[in-house]
């Protein structure tokens, strides 16, 4: 097995050297989810190359991938900025075995609804290759956190609780990065400025928590090749009748808790030695290698009468709610549920309440429309699916040849503004040399010619230009929304925190359809998910003012766009697009929702930031 993945210091100190043995180098960032997403090989390479010339710059992504043109890494901060969003994600460099999937460059990957093929996690693509290389028959992921299992025969994931199944491939690609030198302790991100010592913010906190109780199971995994078949999957779901609602007993590798009636907590969590689960799968045997924690429970209807009674004794470990309430966060109390489990020691985790995505029902008579707005409907306009210009022409409308520049370094291509662009040869051009220097009219910021031509030609080309330094936009900014409508009215229901007016409920709905020249992959179908999705703001002066600014969002096509969704992997579908709504009505357990006093305040900057505002926003 190979050495989980460690974060290396930043400043440009210890980036590697000689005199220990070769690691395998892996970048990867972070998602909003937690999961550290690897970059590819080719990627990694030039970071490490960069590394080499100077540890403690910038590294322009788009280099060596013409999708990650808007991309930078600073080295000193160890942070990854998206220059025409401003989005910051931390990244960190992790070391593996040179024996190891990534050494070897074979990449597992899994097909997604939209029938292209997403690679696993690292730490996830070593487990399955080493299981490959031992040729055990299956591999059961739920000791990394997933309800999955892995069949080589077929060459199929299996997903426990509902018997999907998808394809997976093993792919051979170019082989990560070797560094030589001794491999620097473990810290946390991001590290604070020159002082060496671990972030202690509360993220940091848990990912470092659970990094450490997962690596824990991992090792006490290590167990000799599972020899019969693979464990049974539970039963399918029976269908409930309409006005049943179903609810589950079950402990994932991640979470650990479970479901009783009526959405109340049962969570009873047991080990094989002390005590059994109740409502157990009748007649199952533990998996191998595994405690009854990883073991599904049967689905049940929610009018039993039967509760999961607690036994004496048991500690109770009360779940941290999203909002920040209660003691103990869910991912934290999961691991400490699981490690607890496979040392003999029962416990019982309670569950957070449910949020409260929907208001009660509404009458007709009672929907009225907002204030102030005309009509209740906005259909996006054909005419915005078909904007293109020409990207020298749009770049020249807004800068100044500079005759004798700086030196400087270009924040695109991070060369020096007095050298040629690190885009010379890389990007076909017509009529521009490499070393012409412009200056933005408004924010008098220098770049590279050809780097804004460059980062103009990987957007929706619509005749607008954002600085990657200030943000500043030139023009008026569209996005790559697919065709859809947005619903907007007043129903007489108080979010939490406004009880003194009345609720704007605003319903986005977008079909499926197939992607325009403007979208990822044109020609290729796309999914909506989750539509028609239902949003709210307080009825009052400023709820009204984001609605208006959200409405010329929406007719700029900014609201959403067609990519990866981080929540479940898939490509190809309708996602946010860096403008924060709230889905959940009654509530805040997810972070979505009331009350939230400064919500209207952050959505307002995030709309000015993508030039969206009252000066410039339609007149409705």
């Amino acid at each position: 097995m190979s050495r989980p993945g460690v974060l290396l210091p930043v400043n440009g100190q210890n980036f590697g050297g000689q005199g220990g043995p070769p690691r395998v180098v892996v970048w990867e960032w972070l998602n909003e989810h937690g999961r550290w997403r690897p970059y590819t090989a080719t990627v990694c390479h030039h970071i490490e190359n960069a590394i080499r010339e100077d540890g403690r710059g910038r590294v322009a992504l788009g280099q060596v991938d013409g999708q990650l043109t808007p991309y930078v890494i600073d080295l000193q901060t160890m942070h990854q900025y998206r220059q025409d969003t401003g989005t910051v994600r931390p990244v960190r460099r992790s070391f593996f075995e040179p024996s190891s999937a990534p050494g070897k460059g074979i990449v597992w990957e899994w097909e997604n609804d939209a029938g292209s093929w997403t690679p696993y996690d690292t730490e996830i693509c070593i487990a399955i290759q080493n299981a490959y290389e031992k040729q055990h028959p299956w591999l059961d992921l739920t000791t990394l956190g997933f309800c999955y299992l892995i069949h080589f025969h077929s060459m199929c994931q299996v997903n426990r609780q509902t018997h999907r199944k998808r394809r997976l491939r093993r792919r051979m690609d170019l082989a990560y990065p070797l560094t030589m030198g001794s491999i620097p302790k473990s810290q946390s991100w991001p590290v604070g400025s020159g002082s060496g010592l671990p972030c202690s913010c509360p993220q940091c906190l848990l990912v470092n928590s659970t990094r450490a109780a997962s690596n824990a199971i991992l090792a006490s995994q290590k167990v000799k090749a599972p020899t019969g078949p693979p464990p049974a999957l539970p039963p399918p779901p029976p269908i409930h009748p309409p006005g049943i609602r179903q609810s589950n007993t079950y402990s994932g590798g991640a979470a650990g808790w479970g479901k009783s009636e009526g959405g109340r907590s049962s969570g009873t969590i047991r080990n094989g030695s002390g005590f059994s689960r109740s409502q157990s799968v009748p007649g199952a045997a533990p998996y191998p290698g595994q405690n009854n924690l990883n073991r599904p429970g049967v689905q049940r209807n929610s009018g039993s009468s039967s509760r999961a009674i607690i036994p004496p004794g048991v500690p109770a470990l009360p779940v941290k709610n999203l909002n920040g309430t209660g003691p103990v966060h869910p991912a934290l109390a999961g691991m400490t549920g699981i490690l607890m489990c496979a040392a003999g020691l029962p416990v019982c985790l309670t569950r957070a309440p449910k949020p409260i995505l929907h208001p009660p029902p509404v009458s007709k008579e009672d929907i009225k429309p907002v204030s102030g707005i005309s009509g209740i409907c906005r259909k996006t306009k054909k005419k915005h699916l078909k904007k293109s210009k020409n990207p020298e022409e749009v770049v020249r409308r807004y800068i100044q040849k500079v005759k004798s520049p700086p030196d400087e370094d270009c924040t695109i291509c991070m060369e020096r503004l007095v050298t040629a662009s690190g885009y010379d040869g890389v990007l076909s051009h017509r009529g521009i040399r490499a070393e012409l220097v412009g200056k933005l009219g408004k924010c008098n910021h220098m770049y590279h010619v050809l780097c804004l031509v460059a980062m103009y030609s990987n957007g929706n080309k619509d005749g607008s230009l954002q600085c990657p330094t200030c943000k500043a936009i030139y023009g008026e900014k569209t996005g790559t929304q697919p065709p859809g409508k947005v619903e907007f009215h007043v129903i007489p229901h108080s979010l939490p925190g406004y009880s003194d007016c009345k609720t704007i409920r605003i319903v986005y709905d977008i079909p499926s359809g197939m992607q325009g020249p403007e979208h990822p992959n044109p020609g290729r179908k796309f999914t909506a998910r989750g539509f028609p999705r239902h949003c709210y703001l307080p009825d009052n002066e400023k709820g009204r003012k984001v609605l208006r600014l959200l409405l010329a969002a929406w007719e700029r096509r900014l609201i959403f766009a067609i990519g990866t969704s981080s929540t479940t992997g898939e490509s190809n579908t309708v996602v946010w697009n860096e403008i924060h709504h709230k889905t959940e009505f009654g509530s805040n357990l997810t972070g979505h929702g009331y009350p939230d006093h400064n919500y209207l305040d952050n959505v307002l900057a995030e709309l000015q930031r993508q030039g969206v505002s009252e000066e410039r926003a339609l007149p409705y």
